[in-house]
């Protein structure tokens, strides 16, 4: 016969589902909190990028200085920048800057060029000298790891053009992004860059 659960009280189980919930709660929160923790832990010199002539351009090479990190299109209207951008190379680059362009198509199809052209026509149109990349995507699913990392550590400052720069530090932390508009030479980068530079 079955026993009557008036007369046979099962324990209380109230008290359990209350803990299980605040149990799961406590685990979603530390989950929640390590997730910055282990984004910061990541270095730029964990990603490299293709070279347009074959290889890859890790940016570990450039552990222990600064990088300027630049995505670019040749037929774009700031295409000009690339003059400002050699100044800033040749300015810096003895004490430890890396300059690097990322041509993308991203932003209106602007970089028409492809492979080893696209370093040529910035070369001869604008005396480039530092390093080019080959052709990549910056935004969206296809996004570099890179440029997807950057946009978790700072993502409200992500490309939304042609000449968005990024400038990491010596240390593969990410500090500093600059929109399109900012002129290579605009005192902010400039600053920034000799913040970031071992002192003289």
């Amino acid at each position: 016969m079955p026993k009557n659960p008036q007369t046979n009280p099962q324990p209380d189980a109230g008290p359990v589902l209350p803990r299980r919930r605040a149990l799961a709660l406590l685990a979603g929160a530390l989950t929640l909190s390590a997730r910055p923790a282990l984004a910061s832990d990541v270095r730029a010199g964990a990603f490299a990028f293709e070279k347009p002539e074959g290889g890859t351009l890790p940016l570990e090479a450039y552990a222990g200085r600064p990088i300027l990190v630049v995505n670019t299109a040749t037929a774009c209207g700031y295409a000009g920048q690339f003059t400002g951008l050699q100044g800033l190379w040749t300015r810096f680059g003895d004490r430890g800057l890396t300059v690097i362009a990322v041509p993308s198509p991203d932003f209106g199809n602007q970089e028409p060029l492809d492979g080893v052209a696209i370093a040529e026509a910035a070369r001869k149109n604008h005396g480039v000298t530092f390093p080019v990349t080959a052709k990549t995507h910056v935004r969206g699913p296809n996004a570099h790891p890179f440029y997807r990392w950057a946009a978790a550590e700072k993502p409200g400052s992500t490309p939304n053009w042609n000449f968005h720069k990024y400038l990491i530090d010596r240390d593969g932390s990410l500090i500093g992004a600059f929109p399109s508009n900012v002129e290579p030479s605009d005192p902010r980068i400039v600053t920034a860059i000799a913040n970031a530079l071992p002192a003289a």
